[in-house]
């Protein structure tokens, strides 16, 4: 996959690094005099394009027209917003990612402005803090779906109410699936009659509301 990443400050530059380890082709665009040389000693010279990212000319020379993916993580939101908007309608790039700075501005950050999937590292650190706050015991291994559902791990305890009920009498919502158990050091791939035993660690993929009813069956009597 080709993509162009606007913006090579720390996450930028980090993500350049992920996707060149997996073998994708990537150009970064950066002209701020403070962090080129740092760039240059971190990266190859040939994927960074040393000019205004806001500058359509100097994104058609990067080979937008022939990317698949522009992640837009300036520290400016103002121009990771206009180069959202140029890359879509004068390149027609497929994918368009941008990172927020200011959570104010993350209502811009929209189908106006071409941008399909905004980045609120702001908003994405707080909610993860208020969900672990919530979930008690149960630990977020994973998350999936940009957030929408997670991979959880929690441990039974003695007095559970969850125990010794079939997992098919539980009533579990659709959302939740339980996706293996770890009893006495071995992993077991659960059925509908299997039921949980106190110091199981069950592992589950749900969303936020079966991770509630999940903290329930496994909360003392």
């Amino acid at each position: 996959m080709f993509v162009i990443v606007v913006g090579g400050g720390r996450t930028g530059s980090q993500l350049i690094s992920m996707l060149q380890s997996q073998g994708h082709d990537v150009r970064l665009i950066e002209n701020r005099p403070n962090l080129l040389p740092r760039l240059h000693r971190e990266h190859p010279t040939e994927v960074i394009v040393e000019d205004d990212p806001s500058n359509p000319s100097v994104l058609e020379a990067a080979g937008l027209k022939e990317a698949q993916v522009l992640a837009a993580c300036h520290s400016d939101d103002t121009i990771n917003l206009v180069v959202s908007f140029i890359a879509r309608e004068l390149f027609k790039t497929p994918r368009i990612i941008a990172r927020v700075n200011n959570p104010r501005n993350a209502w811009l950050f929209n189908e106006t402005f071409h941008v399909d999937s905004a980045l609120n590292a702001s908003h994405i650190f707080a909610s993860l803090i208020q969900e672990e706050m919530s979930l008690g015991d149960m630990v977020t291994l994973l998350k999936l779906r940009r957030g929408r559902y997670s991979l959880v791990e929690e441990k039974v305890p003695q007095n559970a109410s969850g125990i010794n009920i079939a997992i098919k009498d539980l009533e579990l919502p659709r959302s939740c699936v339980i996706a293996a158990i770890i009893r006495d050091g071995e992993v077991c791939l659960p059925r509908g009659n299997t039921t949980f035993q106190p110091g199981d660690e069950v592992l589950a993929i749900t969303n936020k509301e079966g991770a509630q009813q999940l903290e329930h069956l496994f909360s003392p009597k």
